[in-house]
């Protein structure tokens, strides 16, 4: 936001405003004029001055908002239902015949946005994930048979939890929402527990909170509720999961850390990586309004950046899951290499190759 102040005023003199409160902002007439000297620090802090809220989406409102303000450019920041949600309104916009431009800007740690490479945020996600993944390995190799569990953010996707234990080294089973796993039998997660016990006297399990849902709804009996976004509302796997080890080790002498940085992770300042990545969506984004495109996201695809128009993110569900699947398999290919499985790393490793040789030729 700060990137995109700058580059407005340098490029065009445009004045940039903000609506606090997510989608809900449109139409409560909470606005502040972004000068340079109010955005000067932003990006030393963590959270957002923007504000955020669940649903509040009544496209007809925001638009009649939009045309009532005079509004002509439209800078929609946020992850995969954002995204969704400028899409709609652009098609209001567009059916109304309204010279407005519309762009999408991804922020997300979950890095769920379909076609780019990542998105705005990840890198500072992962990251801070680590050192909560460091921390409970500390614990847990303190004590005998110790298990440190951290539960990280991860609805759907489970890159943070993915890319935190590739980056560690320190993690033992890595649970994610694209991977189901069971809990009892052979090849069961309570067999693996004691495994590791055995060898190693202590291990780390992370696990996404959208993993397991499946497993746990069918152990609380919970019900289907949403949130006002519309998003299934999320049972706590990481006291479950820690209370079913606990409950199927018996007599065993066993010691569970739970480690739940969710809130933490998000809450703090971007990194280095993520500054450099948000100037370049930033005036990717500005320049794409300026120039009179309308109706799309920025962000990188193959490294390149591009304009992604709001059809393509919104309802690229066979990119979407190739993306999921390529980084999926890509990570299986890394463990095995760690768990010297040369040949099956190789299998891995040749569909690897043609799965990503299929996600770029359909692109």
């Amino acid at each position: 936001m700060r990137r995109a102040q700058f580059w407005l005023s340098l490029t065009s003199g445009l004045c940039l405003i903000h609506l606090q409160g997510g989608y809900r902002g449109f139409y409560s007439k909470n606005t502040i004029n972004l000068t340079p000297k109010v955005v000067n620090d932003i990006h030393k802090r963590g959270g957002t001055i923007l504000g955020t809220s669940r649903g509040g989406h009544d496209t007809s409102k925001i638009v009649d908002s939009i045309q009532d303000r005079g509004i002509n450019q439209v800078y929609i920041i946020g992850g995969d239902g954002t995204q969704k949600g400028a899409a709609v309104i652009y098609e209001e916009i567009r059916q109304r015949g309204l010279k407005v431009a519309v762009a999408g800007i991804p922020k997300t740690i979950d890095n769920d946005i379909p076609v780019i490479d990542k998105s705005f945020g990840f890198d500072t996600a992962v990251e801070e994930a680590q050192r909560a993944i460091n921390a409970a390995h500390v614990e847990a190799e303190s004590i005998e048979n110790g298990i440190g569990v951290v539960k990280l953010m991860g609805r759907y996707c489970g890159f943070i939890a993915m890319y935190a234990t590739l980056g560690s080294r320190d993690v033992d089973c890595c649970l994610i929402p694209e991977s189901p796993f069971y809990l009892e039998g052979e090849g069961g997660l309570y067999e693996f527990i004691e495994k590791r016990l055995k060898e190693n006297g202590h291990m780390v399990i992370v696990i996404a909170e959208g993993a397991g849902q499946d497993l746990l709804a069918e152990s609380l009996q919970s019900m289907n509720q949403q949130d006002a976004s519309g998003n299934k509302l999320l049972q706590d796997v990481g006291l479950w999961i820690s209370h079913k080890i606990k409950v199927s080790a018996k007599d065993s002498d066993i010691s569970i850390c739970l480690a739940d940085p969710t809130y933490m992770i998000r809450a703090i300042p971007s990194n280095a990586s993520d500054n450099v990545y948000c100037t370049l969506l930033a005036q990717s984004a500005v320049h794409g309004a300026v120039a009179g495109y309308t109706g799309f996201t920025v962000g990188p695809v193959n490294g390149r950046h591009a304009y992604i128009p709001f059809n393509v993110c919104s309802s690229m569900f066979l990119i979407k899951s190739l993306k999921l699947i390529f980084r999926s398999l890509w990570f299986y290919f890394c463990i095995l290499t760690t768990r010297n499985s040369p040949k099956l790393a190789t299998e891995i490793c040749c569909f690897l190759i043609l799965l990503g040789t299929l996600r770029y030729s359909y692109l």
